[in-house]
C-alpha cells in the first residue's frame, strides 16, 4: 500500500461513525488519543513514537460508553508529519487478532456500507 494512495482507494470496510479512542495496551498511564479513522480492518492514529512497518502492537480501544476493547494489530504504514504538526507520525494499524465479540462491538460505531446490504464484504 503506497503512502500516496488516497484513503478512499484503500477502504474495504465501513468507516468510523462515533468517537473512538486508543492507547498502546501496555502503557496504561498514557493518555487515550482519539482515533482518526477506524474500520473492522484497522485504525489510523497519530503517534510521537516511530514504529517499524509490520511490527506488532497491542491496543486498547475505548468506545464512547467507556467500554475497553483489546486488539492485536500490526503497523501497516507510517507517514512522517511536518514540523509543528499535532504529532510526529501518522500510523496505519491493521488488526491481526481480534475476537468476534470485539468485532461485533466495533460494528456499533461504524457507518454501515452504503453501496450494499449488510452481507456485502
Amino acid at each position: 500500500m503506497s503512502a500516496n494512495t488516497p484513503p478512499s482507494d484503500r477502504r474495504r470496510f465501513p468507516r468510523l461513525a462515533a468517537p473512538l479512542y486508543a492507547r498502546p495496551a501496555r502503557l496504561r498511564r498514557v493518555d487515550k488519543q482519539q482515533v482518526l479513522d477506524a474500520s473492522l480492518g484497522g485504525v489510523r492514529i497519530y503517534s510521537d513514537d516511530v514504529y517499524a512497518e509490520n511490527s506488532p502492537l497491542e491496543l486498547d480501544l475505548f468506545l464512547k460508553d467507556g467500554t475497553c476493547l483489546q486488539c492485536h494489530a500490526r503497523v501497516a504504514w507510517t507517514k512522517k508529519l511536518p514540523d509543528k504538526a499535532v504529532a510526529r507520525y501518522e500510523v496505519g494499524l491493521a488488526f491481526t487478532d481480534v475476537s468476534d465479540a470485539v468485532l461485533e462491538q466495533l460494528k456499533t460505531v461504524l457507518i454501515p456500507d452504503e453501496e450494499g446490504g449488510p452481507d456485502t464484504p
